[in-house]
């Protein structure tokens, strides 16, 4: 999380920053036109910045997802940029639109117009300038358009297989502020250290929206494969499939994920990889039925289905220098540690370990692979049942491994239950940077 604050800090705090160098605002007398004209520049310049680095993290990149500590960092940022964006482009539209009505209902008095003059300004402002109209009108309908597509895209009960479609048309959206803001942007500012932050952005940018329009996104990374088993576990609802792929795979680390695509129409869907990789070209994941698409899933898939996986992704890598470390999963949440008990299986290490796995819906023959698996990797597990045992809290965590805090702790399951254990137990004294836990949001 610190690397997401920097980067917004960066991102919003520089051009703020160089935008203050190349405008002459603070030096000039106050002019409510002035101002107004110097912030219409200045909220769009914030939210096209934005909308920039967002749209450039939707396509994956591997080397910000290193320095971000993994792409469930990368979504969260890009949402946020979202939300920054929607709401500095309110700004921007507000700046230019209250005036012109304070104007229409007499408040203020509109300035004279320059007249025009016969200034020498190259033939490329001047085409510029000559677009000015245009940019204004496909601006506006763009914004209205970006507001729409950001708030479906905020609103989780929007069926996901039309935000996977909708959202891509950010894309267009995005393309056409790029030509609003090289047309309408302060001219002078080209010339600045501004200028060239900002083409930097714009660059990267529609590089970006061109990747994701093509449906290049994650190319290099995609591996065709078939469906080789399934297993539906009925008392929790989690249907096992095991996956060959056709395709070379780099190999993953316990506790990656990928993105699978068993429909082209829904699009792919992130889920966390729940076997250790052996160099056989075999993965397994287990899918709980917890929305409109995954509850079909044990109707619709069947053995020798063709698929898509894309990856692997992810940093939840049980990585530390600690003897002792603490799991705790919940419910879904115990993938990435399935993975990660049968790589201790293979490859046992010296640590101390603890899992505790948390569930509402117990299913007896799933619990009795992980006890075994748990087992022969050497792993104590704990297995509490919601309504049967008491519930997971950061003093019943404390009590149960006495050592706790000499300890790095690794959580998947729901954000509530995460947020409320690592406050209790970095409360407690264990070192933020010990509690480890997967963002897994991916809108």
């Amino acid at each position: 999380m610190k690397n997401i604050r920097i980067t917004c800090l960066a991102l919003f705090g520089g051009l703020s920053l160089l935008w203050l160098l190349a405008d002459n605002l603070l030096g000039a007398p106050y002019e409510f036109f002035a101002l107004r004209r110097a912030l219409v520049n200045y909220t769009g310049i914030l939210a096209v910045g934005a909308m920039s680095v967002g749209i450039f993290l939707a396509i994956r990149p591997g080397f910000l997802e290193s320095f971000l500590g993994g792409l469930d960092k990368g979504y969260r940022l890009h949402k946020w940029l979202g939300i920054s964006a929607l709401a500095l482009s309110v700004a921007h539209w507000l700046w230019i639109k209250v005036p012109k009505w304070m104007v229409g209902w007499g408040w203020l008095e509109r300035p004279a117009r320059k007249a025009a003059g016969g200034e020498d300004v190259g033939v490329l402002v001047g085409f510029l300038r000559s677009q000015r109209g245009l940019a204004e009108q496909v601006g506006e309908w763009a914004f209205y358009a970006a507001v729409v597509l950001i708030l479906l895209a905020l609103f989780k009960r929007f069926p996901y297989r039309y935000f996977f479609k909708t959202h891509r048309l950010l894309a267009v959206v995005y393309l056409t502020l790029v030509f609003h803001s090289v047309v309408l942007m302060n001219t002078a500012y080209w010339a600045s250290p501004l200028g060239a932050a900002m083409a930097a952005l714009l660059l990267a940018g529609t590089l970006a929206a061109g990747v994701s329009l093509l449906r290049r996104v994650g190319d290099s990374r995609r591996a065709f494969g078939h469906i080789e088993a399934l297993e539906l576990h009925r008392d929790n609802r989690v249907l096992g499939v095991d996956v060959r792929l056709q395709d070379r795979w780099p190999g993953h680390q316990a506790g990656q994920f990928a993105f699978v695509t068993f429909d082209p129409a829904e699009g792919p869907h992130p889920f966390t990889i729940s076997s250790a990789w052996q160099g056989d070209g075999r993965l397994r994941f287990h899918i709980k039925g917890i929305g409109d698409y995954t509850e079909t899933l044990p109707q619709t898939l069947k053995v020798g289905d063709p698929l898509t996986v894309e990856g692997p992704y992810g940093r939840f890598d049980f990585a530390g220098g600690k003897t002792r470390q603490i799991w705790v999963a919940g419910g879904i949440g115990i993938t990435p540690f399935i993975a990660r008990l049968q790589a201790l299986v293979r490859q046992p290490d010296s640590r101390s370990i603890d899992l505790f796995y948390s569930t509402a819906a117990p299913d007896q023959t799933f619990i009795a692979r992980l006890q075994q698996l748990a087992g022969q990797a050497g792993v104590r597990l704990h297995v509490l049942v919601s309504g049967r045992d008491e519930r997971l809290s950061g003093e019943r965590l404390r009590e149960r491994v006495p050592e706790w805090h000499a300890a790095d702790v690794w959580f998947c399951g729901p954000a509530g239950f995460g947020r409320a254990l690592r406050e209790s137990l970095t409360g407690s004294g264990l070192a933020t940077a010990d509690f480890h836990q997967e963002l897994f949001e991916m809108r």
